[in-house]
């Protein structure tokens, strides 16, 4: 590898960082499944292998046929809104009707099957426009300005998204001693709930 890829991969993983950090629907839901220690590895690998089919998908310059097709981007946002309004109900129902067990779910008690978390975790990654935005077409077209490096640029962002959501899913363990209480879940859920309606809200502001 030369210090020119170098360079590029590694200011493609800073860039592809520093638009993922961010706390989002997706993070609150990684963190979330991460504490729980429920179906961890699909959900992260859900998120990672998304991102970096994004991101390809920008840096080989699918980019601009997204932008020719804004209604479709319009509809992803509205469905995509509802989606996450809905799951952020769901959460503040879990705030105002905490479950005693709750701090059960700490071990992946109770937790729901993991198909249903794969699934919601694929609504919340491929029905969030903002995630087409960061990926397909902002990571994309810097990507190009690199030219030559281009994919050296995109396969540092794709790195980036896999040590941050390996690092949030699996990480968030460490927390499972503070949510050994119901009262830390309905925190935690608070979280989310605000998140996820904050989110839903802002998506079909813009749509």
């Amino acid at each position: 590898m030369t210090s020119a890829t170098l360079t590029a991969a590694l200011a493609g993983f800073g860039t592809g960082l520093s638009l993922i950090v961010a706390i989002g629907a997706q993070n609150a839901f990684v963190l979330r499944q991460g504490v729980r220690r429920h179906a961890v590895l699909a959900v992260v690998a859900i998120c990672a292998v998304s991102d970096a089919a994004l991101i390809a998908l920008g840096v080989a310059g699918v980019g601009a046929v997204v932008t020719a097709w804004p209604a479709a981007v319009t509809a992803v946002g509205v469905i995509g809104g509802l989606f996450l309004i809905c799951y952020g109900v769901l959460a503040a129902r879990r705030v105002l009707r905490p479950d005693p067990e709750a701090a059960l779910t700490t071990e992946g008690k109770g937790a729901g099957s993991a198909r249903a978390a794969a699934l919601t975790c694929l609504a919340m990654t491929w029905l969030n426009p903002h995630v087409y935005l960061d990926t397909v077409l902002l990571l994309g077209t810097l990507a190009t300005d690199r030219g030559d490096l281009r994919w050296a640029f995109g396969t540092g962002a794709a790195a980036a998204s896999l040590t941050w959501f390996t690092t949030l899913g699996y990480g968030a363990r460490l927390l499972s001693g503070f949510f050994g209480t119901p009262r830390a879940w309905r925190v935690l859920d608070g979280l989310v709930a605000t998140t996820m309606l904050t989110m839903g809200g802002i998506l079909l502001a813009g749509a």
